[in-house]
């Protein structure tokens, strides 16, 4: 990965070029920031730029031996760490998906992650065996004279024993080894690890900058620049959104069936219409909550759930530059806007959060699920502050 073909970051770029110049390179770096932004593609050409012998003051030279091998992503001394499936499992027996998913995505999230590997229903971590691997890779030989590089994606996977047997490995580093450390959810490390790191805050995309890579994708202006404002500085949530996929039109469904039918029970005065939403509702729990949906697909409906909750608030002020909705979105909008209030707002977001900080915990789907679904018929009816 050469660091002109990532988006944006000019200043993170800059950043790490000078730590190189002038042989300050920390043992261990921590990338941190939202998703979509190029945390992991910084990490790979930071690494790149390192080992590169002819690298220039920009960049590296892309066509040396050692660059051919990072582009491809199999230099020896390039090693990584995932979350994956299975207790048994190392990282390594997953080389192949995950270095596809890089080679053809270059932006991707854990959702993706988990269709590639085909295991969309079950959740992802890094286990203690694969503390056992990183060990055995560092105690190898060389390949050259560059720097051994330890990428660990989504290290907040970790379970608690394989964090502390890296909190040893980073007390205790190896001589000319670096871990890059990719993380979305820093504060759930350990905080004995973050303060063995050096973090790099990665910034949001500009709008201006996401717009201008759409286009060159083939996304007409008008179309790229609605996307470039709803993706919050995200390239990868520009992309998905740019995508369309029945995915994204799901969630929007889903979000509809939930807060329709609780308007129904919660509002109305019919008992019949009451009964036959309640049974919807008490289906929609179910269908939320199959292991076929899988807990990072949960997940990530209640992180939308949120998001549209905020935009149908924000409407309220009639202040359409503050809106980032697709165009599905706005039309629920006009008619769900004004039942979310400074009433039950905070509530409402505070119910969702909770289902999802269960569903993250491993709680029990179908009690979680039904139990929003009765929070939303209560929340739903009041009134105004």
């Amino acid at each position: 990965m050469l660091f002109r073909e990532i988006i944006g970051q000019e200043e993170t770029k800059a950043q790490l070029r000078r730590s190189v110049r002038e042989g300050r390179i920390p043992h261990a770096q921590l990338f941190a920031g939202i998703s979509g932004i190029g945390k992991l593609q910084l990490a790979l050409a930071y690494a790149q730029y390192l080992n590169c012998p002819n690298r220039t003051d920009e960049d590296s030279c892309g066509t040396c031996p050692t660059c051919l091998q990072y582009q491809h992503l199999q230099h020896p001394d390039l090693h990584f760490v995932f979350p994956i499936v299975g207790s048994d499992e190392v990282c390594d027996n997953f080389l192949e998906p995950w270095r596809d998913i890089l080679l053809t995505n270059h932006y991707f999230d854990l959702d993706d992650w988990h269709r590639a590997m085909g295991v969309e229903t079950k959740q992802l971590m890094i286990y203690e065996k694969e503390s056992g691997e990183i060990l055995r890779k560092l105690s190898l030989k060389p390949y050259g004279n560059g720097y051994k590089v330890m990428v660990i994606w989504q290290p907040e996977k970790m379970n608690t024993t394989t964090a502390n047997k890296l909190l040893k490995i980073l007390e205790e580093p190896t001589d000319k080894t670096i871990f890059l450390l990719v993380s979305e959810h820093p504060e759930a490390l350990l905080a004995t690890i973050q303060s063995r790191v050096q973090t790099i805050r990665v910034p949001r995309l500009e709008t201006e900058q996401i717009k201008e890579a759409l286009m060159q994708n083939g996304l007409d202006a008008t179309k790229a620049t609605d996307i470039a404002r709803i993706a919050n500085g995200s390239y990868l949530a520009a992309l998905k959104k740019a995508d369309a996929s029945e995915e994204n039109q799901q969630e929007l469904r889903d979000f509809i069936a939930l807060f329709r039918d609780a308007y129904t029970v919660g509002v109305l005065s019919d008992p019949q219409k009451k009964y036959e939403s309640l049974k919807r509702l008490r289906q929609w729990s179910l269908d939320m909550a199959d292991s076929k949906v899988g807990r990072e697909r949960q997940k990530h409906f209640l992180q939308y759930a949120q998001q549209q909750v905020r935009e149908n608030y924000i409407r309220n002020m009639a202040q359409p530059e503050l809106n980032y909705q697709m165009e599905a979105e706005r039309d629920f909008s006009v008619r769900f806007a004004p039942f979310i209030h400074d009433g039950n707002v905070e509530a409402i977001m505070n119910q969702l959060d909770l289902a999802e900080r269960q569903i993250e915990q491993n709680g029990n789907a179908k009690m979680i699920f039904f139990d929003l679904c009765l929070q939303m018929i209560v929340l739903i009816k009041r009134k105004k502050a």
